[in-house]
């Protein structure tokens, strides 16, 4: 099997926002992807098991998801995909507001932001797949969104823990 021909996809990056017993977690995961058109929309997210998002996303069962901009600041990505939320609390260094679930999300470097409900889960070996009906959404800026090739031209990695890992370089796969 060539691994490289999955090299072929491209995700868009998006920050999903949780909140557990007054603590907010986040962070940017490639894996939110419309699975239906239904009323209201289906979306399906994975998330690390050993992600403090993920824990808080488990026992809430609510999420903000917002969807960063071609443009999103460096410090987003690099607070909210390579920092972990157990250390430190990432949304402290933003200004952020919380949706109606209480979910925490940023307005600034975002084209989007949905609201999120889980349905259901499936445990799929060191992640959790969360089947998630829509409960709001809101357009907050023109263009497009961020996508892990993109990020990858800024030379920047994909997030070690997201469902899908890319290394920048000449050898790197999946």
């Amino acid at each position: 099997m060539n691994r490289k021909a999955f090299d072929r996809i491209n995700y868009g990056l998006f920050l999903v926002g949780a909140a557990l017993d007054g603590r907010f977690q986040g962070c940017v995961v490639n894996s939110l992807h419309q699975v239906t058109s239904s009323r209201p929309p289906k979306f399906t997210l994975s998330l690390n098991n050993d992600s403090a998002t993920g824990a808080a996303l488990k026992k809430s069962g609510v999420a903000a998801v917002t969807l960063l901009a071609q443009d999103a600041d460096e410090k987003i990505v690099n607070e909210f995909g390579y920092k972990s939320g157990r250390a430190i609390d990432k949304f402290s260094a933003f200004p952020f507001e919380k949706d109606e679930n209480g979910c925490p999300w940023l307005r600034e470097g975002m084209v989007s932001r949905l609201s999120l409900r889980v349905t259901e889960t499936v445990a799929i070996g060191s992640y959790t797949l969360f089947v998630c009906e829509l409960v709001d959404a809101e357009v907050l800026a023109d263009g497009d969104c961020l996508t892990v090739k993109a990020l990858e031209s800024r030379g920047k990695d994909a997030p070690p823990a997201a469902p899908v890992y890319h290394e920048v370089g000449p050898d790197a796969g999946w």
